[in-house]
């Protein structure tokens, strides 16, 4: 009995999406994987999610490699394919179900570490609670670090947008305790 995903990929297949150089795209997928699925878990919020988007926009990549690996910037291109597939993926509507959230035993917390564990829990619940759009930039801009001008081109947007998007998540945050006014400067 032939066990499921035992079957070799048809021919035409292997055809389509033959890589040139085997070599490089490995080495970037080793080297890119963890950071993408991490920026894809920080803005999805689901660990499902973010691996299926990451999966998809390296599959993708893979089957336009040749046309990808002239990318200027190659790893800014990954993350945008990446951000893509979330935000894609939060528009349909299976994405859109109840979650069930894992409980939290609150008697292994360290005594010593319990304010930060807190206060780190309490600003990803406000980050997680913002639109997509704006998670993404914020996502982008605190734990990636990067410029407005690079959240630009990572969604695909103007600077302004990635400024107004900014301004409106900082507010909610605010709204919600997660930020104080000194912490956005």
């Amino acid at each position: 009995m032939e066990t499921l995903g035992s079957a070799p990929p048809p021919a035409s297949f292997v055809q389509e999406v033959l890589v040139d150089d085997e070599k490089d795209y490995a080495d970037l997928f080793a080297a890119q994987w963890p950071r993408l699925y991490r920026v894809a878990r920080a803005v999805a919020d689901d660990d499902a999610t973010a691996e299926d988007a990451v999966q998809a926009a390296f599959a993708r990549a893979y089957a336009s490699w040749g046309r990808v690996r002239r990318a200027d910037r190659l790893e800014a291109y990954l993350r945008r394919m990446v951000l893509n597939e979330v935000l894609g993926l939060r528009r349909k509507a299976w994405s859109r179900r109840e979650r069930p959230q894992e409980s939290v035993d609150t008697r292994i917390v360290v005594a010593d570490h319990e304010e930060v564990v807190t206060e780190r829990d309490r600003t990803w619940a406000a980050v997680r609670a913002l639109p997509p759009r704006q998670r993404a930039v914020i996502v982008l801009r605190y734990y990636e670090d990067l410029s407005e001008q690079q959240i630009a081109e990572a969604l695909g947007c103007s600077r302004g947008t990635v400024k107004s998007q900014a301004s409106a998540a900082l507010a909610s945050l605010r709204r919600s305790g997660a930020f104080t006014p000194g912490d956005d400067a």
